[in-house]
């Protein structure tokens, strides 16, 4: 669950913001210009192979896809300009190009946003993060806090926004780098935070926690829900959320694991002992208060929602998957309709004895829900639609398996996808370069011959493992503005997690653990 403005969260840090800003008019300024030359050539350039529709398509595709990674305009804006110039210019009709906006997806991320937003304005995401960071265990060892820093982001950014847990966490920890600093200070010894390493360490792993905890469950991330979506509407695969948490859960961990040896071994602690640290995460959790009902209330709203989303797998096991029960409680409570009952129940459980107020208000569950992403969603679901019916996404996909070689086996065709998804994850939206690559990915796979889940499964994956640049997600943007992580570090470590990962994680998942969960 993401969102890519922001600068409401982020400190604001001119020396590190300036050379990213001149990119951007850049990048935009060439992608106003660039991209509708390149549709209009496409568009007046005679291809082979494809109906007049599907040539058509390809160049309202191309105009997108270059503004999608350009921006010169919001990204949410340019998934809504595809759709209307496919009708405009008599590729498909108006209720085809636009039908992917009710798909039931939508509904589920919006539910999802509901319940993170109500976990938000109620503090129910700060109990649970410190609640996490003031457990005995974890003391004042600088490596303790440093795995505890990681899990609160990770299991938070599980289920609520991953820009919002990066924001909430972020001040924790550079209250836990002021009490080293005051420490040294005291001991004699000044030290720069800027150049300190175990500040760059902690910094990193408060902003990949946060995108790594994200591809736990559906309504984690973005890219989960999109590459379901198409799953769904391009190849009629229903993948049920229990079944995403399951590989989606060895993901996160795995993951989790490899961040945690690279950061701590290139940035270790040179203390023992972080003094004050005990008293700052007290302060936070005494700071909170008393359980207040409102925070009842959206635990109670939060439990009904996972617990009816984990049920059809508890079934499935039980009594198989082909079982007349699961199929009863999936024709009346499937993922979507969870989610707006747990959203819904917000409306309705009171916080006082007068019944006067509720859980949740409509202005801020309004606030809470991403708009843009759910319009960029859409878009993504119309035009891989679009792709699949005309042929496009068959003709293009044929393209990529000549390419490589005609029959490739299976691990080097996911690879290609995998890889496609991380570098365009790191230079846009991953949003955005999961609704590019996703249709591609689909359309591929079955050219070929192989299930899409898998390639599916790891386009998702691997467009969550943006980890090099500032600009690849907004974990990164957020702890990179504190000026603590120099950016040839922020790349070097982001080479090491992003390829190790796909390596020795998102392959082999995708190959065994994937294949075997659906078979």
């Amino acid at each position: 669950m993401e969102n890519k403005n922001v600068a409401e969260v982020a400190p604001k840090d001119k020396t590190n913001t300036v050379p990213e800003s001149q990119f951007d008019k850049r990048r935009r300024l060439i992608g106003a210009i660039c991209a509708p030359i390149c549709a209009l050539l496409i568009w007046i350039t005679p291809i082979n192979g494809l109906s007049p529709e599907a040539h058509h398509l390809l160049s309202v595709v191309t105009l997108v896809a270059l503004w999608w990674i350009t921006e010169p305009i919001p990204i949410p804006v340019t998934s809504l300009i595809g759709p209307t110039l496919c009708v405009v210019l008599g590729i498909v009709k108006m209720k085809e190009a636009f039908a992917a906006f009710s798909n039931p997806m939508i509904f589920l991320f919006m539910g999802g946003f509901v319940i993170a937003k109500a976990m938000m304005v109620n503090g129910l995401d700060k109990r649970i993060a410190y609640g996490i960071m003031s457990m005995k265990w974890v003391g004042d060892s600088p490596r303790r806090i440093f795995l505890a820093i990681g899990l609160a982001c990770m299991l938070c950014s599980g289920w609520i926004s991953n820009t919002a847990t990066a924001a909430m966490m972020f001040p924790i920890a550079l209250g836990l780098l002021e009490a080293i600093r005051e420490m040294m200070v005291v001991r004699g010894r000044e030290i720069n935070l800027r150049t300190y390493k175990y500040a760059t360490g902690l910094m990193l792993m408060t902003a990949y926690a946060c995108s790594i905890g994200g591809v736990l469950t559906p309504i984690g991330t973005p890219p989960n829900i999109i590459m379901l979506g198409f799953l769904d509407e391009l190849a009629h695969i229903h993948v049920s959320f229990f079944q995403w948490m399951i590989w989606g859960g060895i993901a996160m961990v795995c993951y989790f694991v490899i961040a945690y040896f690279v950061l701590w071994r290139m940035f270790p602690a040179d203390i023992d002992h972080i003094e004050g640290a005990k008293e700052l995460i007290a302060e936070k959790v005494s700071s909170l208060g008393k359980w207040t009902m409102a925070q009842r209330n959206t635990l109670f709203a939060f439990l009904v929602a996972v617990v009816l989303w984990v049920t059809p797998g508890i079934i499935s096991i039980c009594y198989g998957a082909d079982s007349e029960l699961l199929k009863t409680y999936n024709s009346i409570l499937p993922e979507s309709a969870v989610a707006m009952v747990g959203a819904l129940l917000l409306f309705f459980l009171p916080v006082d004895k007068t019944f006067k107020k509720t859980t949740l208000n409509w202005r801020e569950a309004v606030s809470g829900i991403e708009w843009g992403t759910l319009l960029l969603f859409g878009g993504g679901l119309a035009m891989g639609g679009m792709m699949y019916s005309t042929g496009l996404s068959e003709w293009i996909g044929q393209l990529i398996i000549n390419s490589l070689g005609g029959n490739p086996p299976q691990i080097l065709f996911i690879a290609v996808f995998c890889v496609m998804a991380l570098l365009l994850s790191e230079l846009t939206s991953h949003t955005a370069a999961t609704n590019m690559i996703g249709p591609l990915a689909i359309g591929a796979a079955v050219s070929a011959g192989f299930s899409p889940i898998p390639v599916a499964v790891g386009v998702a994956l691997s467009s969550s493992l943006g980890f090099m640049l500032p600009v690849s997600t907004p974990p990164n943007a957020i702890v990179y503005a504190s000026g603590y992580i120099p950016i040839t570090k922020m790349i070097k470590t982001g080479v090491y997690i992003d390829f190790i990962g796909i390596a020795i994680v998102t392959i082999p998942i995708v190959l065994y653990v994937v294949n075997r969960v659906m078979g």
